[in-house]
């Protein structure tokens, strides 16, 4: 990845981290909504689990790799940028579901029944999680860019995506893990592996 500091195709302007940390918080609320739904109106099943697998992947494709196509990362700034588009992105997220998802009892109870009965377990985690598929995401994207291939998001998403069909369908048919969780495992630790190669590689020049 280059490690120059700036360069014209990085976004790190406040307002632009801001702007589009707020539309991936609300593309992630669409997600999280939608699997809400599909479990509440579909009966337990394969075919109920496989659709869930597919929002729980589209939904990681949005928060790691939409934060790096709006930072347009190129660099360690850019790749920066993305980090924090990504958590804002969590708090957009976190608003969304305190002043709609919570008043309405979107959630299960057993959802809460992890923390011990508290509605505020998962935050801290979730902001974590969101700050670092981002991160991985842009440095995905600034490697791909510094060796002038595709960055596309649909180019990019391909082999985390792989990695998360691949885990789900083995560990979830198998009856290891329930499929949407082992999916979104797989598609983090994928994403990961290949943002590590990209910190591996030299850059170019």
């Amino acid at each position: 990845m280059p490690s120059t500091t700036s360069a014209a195709t990085d976004r790190s302007e406040f307002r632009h981290i801001l702007l589009s940390g707020t539309i991936v918080g609300a593309a992630t609320a669409v997600a999280v909504i939608l699997f809400l739904a599909v479990s509440r109106v579909l009966s337990p099943g394969t075919v109920t689990s496989l659709l869930l697998m597919v929002i729980v992947l589209a939904g990681g494709v949005a928060a790691a790799f939409l934060p790096g196509f709006f930072a347009a990362s190129r660099t360690v700034q850019g790749v920066a940028s993305a980090a924090g588009i990504g958590l804002w992105g969590t708090i957009a997220f976190m608003a969304i579901d305190i002043i709609l998802l919570r008043p309405f009892r979107a959630f299960p109870w057993t959802w809460d029944a992890i923390g011990g009965g508290s509605t505020w377990w998962y935050l801290p985690v979730w902001w974590m999680l969101g700050t670092f598929v981002a991160w991985m995401g842009a440095i995905v994207t600034a490697g791909r860019a510094g060796r002038g291939g595709d960055t596309s998001i649909r180019s990019l998403a391909i082999p985390a995506v792989g990695g998360g069909l691949g885990l789900g369908l083995g560990l979830g048919l198998g009856g290891v893990l329930f499929m949407p969780v082992a999916a979104g495992a797989g598609f983090v630790a994928t994403l990961t592996l290949f943002a590590l190669i990209v910190l591996a590689r030299p850059p170019r020049g």
